[in-house]
C-alpha cells in the first residue's frame, strides 16, 4: 500500500457536545508522533466535528511529515449545517496544503446514516431501523437515499473544490452508490463480517481494479469475543442514556478478546496490501468516550465495545507511555507489525 494509515479522533460533536471535552495539544502531538514512529504509519485520517480541532491536529501531523486526510465528521446535522462545516474545513485544509502539506479532503463519512435529511429518523438507531427493518420496499428506500445523497454531493463538492485545490474524496458505505466521477479517490468504509468473509478478498480486488486509487476506511472491530463476525455492528452492545445519548454500560457480559481484534486487523491489512489498495486507515486509534474499567462490574468496561487499538483510562495514565491515559491493546502491535513489514 502507498499510504499506511490510522484514523485519529479529535472529538465527535452531537447536539453541541463533544466526545472529547478537552483536546490537549501536547497529547495530540505525542500521539501523532507515536502513530508515525511506533505504528509506522505514513498517513492519518483526522476526524471530528470541530474545525479548529481538526486544523490543530492536521497542522501537527503536517509538522511530523504525515499525509493528512482532513475529515470533518458531522453527526445529526441538516444539509445546510453540513455544508457550512465543510466549507470552513475546506479553507483550513487549503491553508495547510498551500503551505506544503500532503492533504486529501474527505467530504463526509457515511453522511446518509450519520445525518438528517437522507433517511427518516432523528437518531442513527432510528435511521438504521427505517432503512433495514422491513425487507419489503428496502430497494426503493435505498434508491431514495442514493438520490438524496447524490443531489447533496453534486452541490457540496464543487463548493469545496472552489476553496480546496487538492484531492477530494468521500468515505462511502457501499449501499450509498456514490458517483465516483465527482472525486479523485474512491474511498469505501469496507468492513468484513462473517456473512461476507468468503468473498471479501474478491470484493476488494474488484474495487481496486477501478481506474482511480482505492482507499479503505472505517474497518475495525470491537474487543469482545465474536465481534469480528458482526464487525459493522460490533459497537451495538452499548446501552445509552436516553436523555443525553451518552454511553452508560455494556448490555450484557462479554469475554474480552484482544487477540481476536488483533487478528482481524492483521488479516484485513494483509488483504488490502496484497490486492492493490492504495490507502488504508485503521478505525481507529482511541475512543476516549469508551473507557476501560477492568475492575468491578464487567458491564462498566465500555472499552469492550471500542474498536480503538488502545484502551483508554478515565482516571489514570498508562505504563507503556507515561503521561498518556491509555495502554496499547494487542491490536496496536499487530498494526505496527503489519505496517513495519
Amino acid at each position: 500500500m502507498r499510504a499506511k494509515g490510522m484514523t485519529y479522533e479529535t472529538g465527535f460533536v452531537r447536539a453541541g457536545r463533544s466526545s472529547i471535552p478537552h483536546l490537549d495539544p501536547e497529547r495530540v502531538r505525542r500521539e501523532l508522533t507515536i502513530i508515525r514512529d511506533d505504528l509506522h504509519c505514513t498517513a492519518v485520517q483526522i476526524v471530528g466535528g470541530d474545525p479548529q480541532r481538526l486544523e490543530l491536529a492536521a497542522h501537527t501531523a503536517a509538522e511530523l511529515g504525515l499525509e493528512i486526510w482532513f475529515s470533518p465528521y458531522p453527526m445529526d446535522l441538516p444539509a445546510d449545517e453540513i455544508n457550512a462545516l465543510f466549507l470552513d474545513c475546506a479553507e483550513r485544509a487549503e491553508r495547510l496544503r498551500a503551505a506544503g502539506a500532503e492533504v486529501v479532503f474527505v467530504a463526509g463519512v457515511e453522511l446518509s446514516l450519520m445525518n438528517l435529511g437522507f433517511i427518516d429518523g432523528d437518531r442513527i438507531e432510528q435511521r438504521l431501523d427505517r432503512l433495514l427493518g422491513d425487507p419489503q420496499g428496502r430497494g426503493e428506500r435505498i434508491a431514495e437515499v442514493r438520490a438524496r445523497l447524490d443531489a447533496f454531493l453534486r452541490t457540496a463538492v464543487p463548493a469545496i473544490r472552489a476553496r480546496f485545490h487538492g484531492k477530494v474524496t468521500y468515505a462511502a458505505i457501499p449501499f450509498e452508490g456514490v458517483d465516483w466521477d465527482l472525486f479523485d479517490v474512491v474511498t469505501v468504509e469496507l468492513i468484513r463480517n462473517a456473512a461476507v468473509a468468503d468473498r471479501f478478498r474478491a470484493g476488494v480486488r474488484e474495487l481496486a481494479a477501478q481506474p482511480k486509487p482505492l482507499a479503505i476506511t472505517g474497518f475495525g472491530t470491537a474487543t469482545w469475543q465474536g465481534a469480528g463476525d458482526v464487525a459493522p455492528r460490533s459497537m451495538e452492545i452499548i446501552e445509552y442514556d436516553d436523555a443525553t445519548g451518552e454511553p452508560v454500560r455494556i448490555n450484557g457480559v462479554y469475554q474480552r478478546d484482544e487477540a481476536g481484534q488483533a487478528a482481524y486487523l492483521s488479516e484485513l491489512l494483509e488483504i488490502f496490501d496484497s490486492e492493490g489498495v492504495d490507502s488504508a486507515f485503521v478505525h481507529l486509534f482511541a475512543l476516549d468516550s469508551l473507557p476501560h474499567r477492568p475492575d468491578g462490574d464487567p458491564r462498566d468496561d465500555l472499552d469492550l465495545a471500542s474498536p480503538g487499538i488502545v484502551k483508554v483510562f478515565a482516571d489514570r495514565s498508562g505504563d507503556t507511555y507515561p503521561g498518556l491515559p491509555w495502554e496499547p491493546k494487542a491490536a496496536f502491535a499487530a498494526v505496527a507489525d503489519r505496517y513495519r513489514a
